[in-house]
This record gives structure tokens, C-alpha cells and sequence, in this order.
């Protein structure tokens, strides 16, 4: 027996490996073994089981695997260990050695391990993004859309399947599918075929019925909050054990809409007491007379995400569902789902969902946020939403970047924007044409000594490294405009240097005597400066390098908006209550003038003012009327 035991124990090795494709075959051969079998040897506990249950416990590829309970025998045994071994405890690692510089830059290159040991891929893969039409994408949403249209298109050369889970009348809208399709295309996504769930709901209807004659689903009319408690609890409905006949009748007073009829729901007849309380029969079929955006009132049933994401899934061809992590305790349902109806099966994987501080995702609450006016609509910058962020200045190129970056991972963490808007960075820098602005409040009016006498202006580059984008004017004269705080911190006599004009010397410092800033703390406003002109000067021995206007131009008046979190804490607790930790103030304007060359700037043109940061322009000049500009985060805003 010590020598089967140690063969046990030796084979254990080939569960090691985090390709699914290379433990398949020993994971099948344990399963074979284990039929009517309790213990890999003998009758009872021994170092085979403890050994192997181990090793399959720390390999989260044959977990994740072992969960979905496509192999009975082997799913059987894990449990049976797990639930009668408590002691049982995972293998400790050593601590790894420290990578060098080199190998941790590389890594950083390098982004997210996407070899996740997809099953069968030699067979074609196909995969889906089922979003319901009851809201807007949010980054969330673009994170499982961007993973499903890399595996479909990028990795394997597949399919991607974009599918409308619209099964639920009282939420979705017409417009919420429109506006979908079009954020998909906003992150360069376009899908091979788009269905609806509603396509198959005679199919669906179908199964239902199937299910019920089968023994496997009940019709049940216990009260909401009752059934709740049962479930916790591993109390079974007084209509469990009803018959098959009763639950028919009961499905097509539900399917007629009638009085009667929309008391009742059909439930899974999985189990009582699972401890996967996902397993605890769940609800499948409910009565919702109102009328669906597609169908009308042709149906008054319709069946839950549960029931008719597996069958939907297994008669459209989808090879792979991908899906986050809180699906984890429902994927043994997704396959219990596929097995009770023999339907073709279906991979489940799992990565985490994506979560940023101060941030909410959830569609109530953000549509809360809509519907109270805390926020203009679901493409206000501030919104986490495709629209939200694509306003503010996000790129395409450098959101898919960084959710791929992130990849397949499973492990959830809240994440911080910082690195999100330093990646776009990346990308906006070399094409942003570089502009000048100056703050209205408090501008100060310089007289240039030394400056010719009659305005002049040049052609200069819009990017000094990036010549493609052509040439602005740059206009010179005796009077310039400078901002308050850059006057503020001249000292007289001191050498500065003018961007793209030259040095000159603070020659003249002008203070405000309004008598109600003499009695204010600080530094006084400065109201007036004269500079004299030093073309000769070296601008590397000036500390001070500032931006500038001539006067003598037609100046574009700008409207610069920030923004700050909408949320004052990093992550709200179930405890938390929303209204409580609502940012005050999360929206700032202030006023502008800029150089000429901007009146000609189009909608959504990213710029950069210089020494001000980078801009979208969400309104151009127009009539007189400012242009609006919201600035757009580098990852370097405290």
C-alpha cells in the first residue's frame, strides 16, 4: 500500500503545471480512478489524497478547472476532502529572490500574461460580450469587452459574439442598445455577428418546459423575502416536492400573464443545502407582464441571467465564457445548467472585474447620480463610464493599452487612476500641438523695453519634436500678458526667460495699493511689469521660463475645467451610505485668453497649453463664445 501511496504522491508532480492543457490528461485519468471510489487508496485518509488535494488546491488553473465540476468523480473527491479534512492546509513558498532592475523593467514592458491555457483552441474560439441594455458601458464593462475581442481576435483568430441580454422589460431601452454599440466602437471594438437573448425566448421557453418534465425545476410562489431566508438557511420550498403536472400548470398561467399566473416562478431543482449557496435552487423563470423594447407583449415570462446565459451560450457556438470573478460560486450552476439539459459544453474562465478608488461602478448608483444631477449625463467627464472618460481625453490606444495590461488576472485590487492616465499620456504628448494661455483673473499687463516697435509675428513649430504638425503664429509687441502667479515670483533685476521669444530683465515690479488688498495676508497683487529685452542671454542660466501673450493679437477667450473625484473615499463599505461621501465641489472653471491659433481648433482636438497641461476641447470658439476645454489628467495630479 506505502508503494501505491508514493506513486500517488510522484504522479502529484504532473498537476503542477498552470497550463490547462497539460494537467487535462492526468486530471482525466484521476477522475477515471476515482469512480466509486472515496479515497485515491484504500478506505480511508492517506498521504495520496492529502498530496494531490494539495497540490490541485494551489494550482489555480486546475481549481478554477475542478470548479466548473465538468469531471464528477474528481470534483466529488475534492470536496469530500475538503469538507471531512479541515487540518488541510496549502503549501507554504519561499520567498522568491529578488528580480534585477532589468528583469522587473522587462516585465513592466511586457504587461499582462495572457497564456492562460485557453481549453480546445485547436478547435476554434468563440467568444461573447453579453451586456444588458439597461445602462451605459462603463470601464468596467470595456475591460470584459477588450479581454473577449483580444482572445476572439487577437490571440486565436476566432469569433466574438455581441450579445443583448435583454431579459429584463422593467430596465432596458432602446437607446441604452444603441449608445452600447456605439462605446464599443469608441475602444475599437467591432463584433463578428450581435444577437439578442430575446432571439431564442421560444427556445428558452422551450428548455423551461423540458426541465420541469425532466424533474429538474418546480413552479414556487413562496413570498421573496421567505425564500431568501430558506435558501440561507438550507430550508427546502413547501412546493419542491410538487408535481410535474402542477409546475406545467403553473409555467403557462405565468406564460398567459394572469393574476394568478404572476404570483409564481419557476426555481432549479439543484439542491437544498449545497454550501454553494448559488446551488440552493435558484429562481430561473419569472412573470413580468410589461412590454419588452423588441418583442412587445408577446411574452409575459422571461428567464433569468442563470438559466439562459449557459443555453444561450451552448446554441450559439461560444467555446469559451469569459467572465469576472463573482461569477466564481455560479459557474458549477452555468455547467449544472448544460448537463441537465444536455446541451452542448461550454469553458467557463474567470478574471477579476476592474475597481479604481474613489470610484463606483454599479449601475444604480451611478444612475442615481444621473437622475439627482450630481453629474450632467452618463458622458460627464467625471462619470467612469466608455462616454465619461473618452470626454475627459482618454485615447483608444492607450485604454486598450491598459486594461491588457492588466491582464487575465484574478485577483481583484482597487486600482488607482494614476497609471490609467499615464498611459495616455503616452499617447497624447507626441501628437498634442503645444499653445499658450493665460489666466484672466488678475492678468498682468507688461510694457517690453527693447521690443520693436511694430507688431511682428513668426512661424513656429506646434511641436518642437514632432514637425507633422505644422506651424503656428507666434505674435510680438511692446505689451504682453503674463500670469499673476509667474509675476508674483519675480524678483528685481532678475534674468527670466520668455518661451519662444527670448531673455529679458524685471526691470520695473508694480504692485496693487486697492486698499482692500493692503489689508490681506501675502504677497500683494502684482498690477503692472516692465521688462527690458536680453536676445543675447543664455535661457539655460534663467530658473524662470514662462508663458506669454502679446496683446496685440486677436486673443481667444477659454474656458479651462477641471475635475475631482466624485467621491471622497477610496472604497466605500456595504456599510457606507453614497450621499454621505459625495465630493462637495468636483467641477472647477476658470477663465482664459489664448493665443490666436486656437479659434481654429475643432470639437475633441487634444492640445496642450504649455506649462498649464494637456486639453480636449469639448466646445471650440464659436460667435464669440469661449471655447471649452477640460483638462486632462497625466497620472501626476495628487
Amino acid at each position: 500500500m506505502e508503494q501505491i501511496v508514493q506513486e500517488w504522491k510522484d504522479r502529484a508532480e504532473q498537476l503542477k503545471a498552470l497550463n490547462l492543457k497539460q494537467i487535462e490528461g492526468p486530471m482525466g485519468e484521476l477522475d477515471a480512478h476515482l469512480t466509486l471510489r472515496s479515497y485515491i487508496v484504500g478506505h480511508s485518509l492517506t498521504d495520496a489524497d492529502t498530496t494531490v488535494w494539495a497540490t490541485l488546491r494551489d494550482n489555480r488553473v486546475a481549481h478554477a478547472f475542478i470548479k466548473q465540476g465538468l469531471l464528477v468523480n474528481l470534483t466529488r473527491w475534492f470536496r469530500f476532502i475538503e469538507e471531512t479534512s479541515p487540518s488541510l492546509t496549502l503549501p507554504q513558498h519561499p520567498a522568491k529572490a529578488a528580480k534585477s532592475a532589468v528583469e522587473e523593467t522587462s516585465n513592466k514592458d511586457e504587461g499582462g500574461n495572457y497564456d492562460i491555457g485557453l481549453q480546445d483552441t485547436s478547435k476554434g474560439v468563440v467568444t461573447r460580450f453579453p451586456p444588458e441594455p439597461s445602462g451605459y458601458l462603463h470601464i468596467g464593462h470595456a475591460k470584459a469587452a477588450l479581454l473577449n475581442d483580444y482572445f476572439a481576435h487577437k490571440k486565436y483568430s476566432g469569433t466574438l459574439i455581441l450579445r443583448f441580454d435583454d431579459t429584463n422589460p422593467t430596465k432596458e431601452k432602446q437607446e441604452f442598445q444603441d449608445s452600447i454599440i456605439e462605446d464599443l466602437a469608441l475602444i475599437g471594438i467591432t463584433a463578428d455577428k450581435t444577437t439578442h437573448t430575446s432571439d431564442y425566448f421560444q427556445e428558452l421557453y422551450e428548455y423551461c418546459v423540458q426541465i420541469i418534465k425532466s424533474g429538474h425545476a418546480y413552479a414556487d410562489d413562496t413570498e421573496q423575502q421567505t425564500m431568501r431566508d430558506q435558501r440561507m438557511d438550507g430550508i427546502p420550498s413547501k412546493r419542491r416536492d410538487a408535481s410535474i403536472e402542477d409546475s406545467l400548470a403553473h409555467f403557462e398561467d405565468m406564460k398567459g400573464g394572469t393574476e394568478e399566473g404572476k404570483r409564481w416562478f419557476i426555481r432549479a431543482k439543484i439542491s437544498v443545502d449545497d454550501p454553494n449557496k448559488a446551488m440552493r435552487d435558484p429562481v430561473i423563470y419569472r412573470c413580468s407582464p410589461e412590454k419588452h423594447h423588441r418583442t412587445g407583449d408577446r411574452w409575459k415570462i422571461y428567464p433569468t441571467y442563470d438559466f439562459c446565459c449557459p443555453i444561450v451560450d451552448s446554441i450559439e457556438g461560444i467555446t469559451h465564457a469569459l467572465r469576472t470573478t463573482e461569477y466564481n460560486d455560479r459557474d458549477a450552476q452555468y455547467q449544472w445548467m448544460l448537463k441537465a439539459l444536455n446541451l452542448r459544453p461550454v469553458y467557463n474562465w474567470n478574471f477579476s472585474r476592474l475597481s479604481f478608488i474613489r470610484t463606483l461602478l454599479s449601475k444604480r448608483k451611478l444612475t442615481k447620480f444621473v437622475e439627482t444631477g450630481v453629474v450632467w449625463g452618463w458622458d460627464d467627464p467625471r462619470m467612469p463610464t466608455v462616454r465619461g472618460i473618452r470626454r475627459r481625453g482618454m485615447t483608444i490606444p492607450a485604454l486598450q493599452e491598459y486594461i491588457l495590461k492588466q491582464g487575465p488576472s484574478k485577483n481583484i485590487v482597487n486600482l488607482d487612476w494614476h497609471q490609467f492616465w499615464a498611459t495616455n499620456k503616452k499617447y497624447i504628448d507626441p501628437i498634442a500641438g503645444r499653445y499658450t494661455a493665460v489666466i484672466t483673473e488678475n492678468r498682468v499687463q507688461c510694457t517690453v523695453l527693447g521690443a520693436e516697435p511694430n507688431t511682428s509675428h513668426e512661424e513656429k513649430e506646434l511641436h518642437a519634436k514632432n514637425k507633422d504638425l505644422g506651424t503656428k503664429l507666434v505674435y510680438y509687441s511692446s505689451n504682453i500678458l503674463v500670469d499673476q502667479v509667474d509675476a508674483q515670483s519675480f524678483a528685481q533685476d532678475e534674468e527670466i526667460t520668455l518661451m519662444n521669444w527670448g531673455n529679458a530683465y524685471v526691470r520695473k515690479i508694480t504692485h496693487s495699493m486697492n486698499p482692500l488688498n493692503l489689508v490681506k495676508s501675502g504677497p500683494q497683487p502684482v498690477t503692472a511689469l516692465e521688462l527690458e529685452l536680453h536676445l543675447d542671454g543664455d535661457f539655460k542660466t534663467t530658473k524662470k521660463k514662462i508663458t506669454w501673450l502679446s496683446a496685440d493679437q486677436k486673443l481667444v477667450p477659454v474656458e479651462l475645467v477641471d475635475f475631482d473625484y466624485l467621491i471622497t473615499k477610496d472604497k466605500l463599505g456595504d456599510e457606507d451610505n453614497v450621499d454621505d461621501f459625495i465630493t462637495p465641489k468636483s467641477e472647477f472653471r476658470t477663465e482664459a485668453i489664448a493665443d490666436c491659433n486656437v479659434a481654429e481648433l475643432p470639437q475633441d482636438k487634444i492640445i496642450q497649453f504649455d506649462r498649464k497641461g494637456f486639453f480636449r476641447i469639448d466646445q471650440p470658439s464659436l460667435n464669440g463664445k469661449p471655447a471649452v476645454m477640460f483638462q486632462i489628467p497625466t497620472g501626476k495630479e495628487k
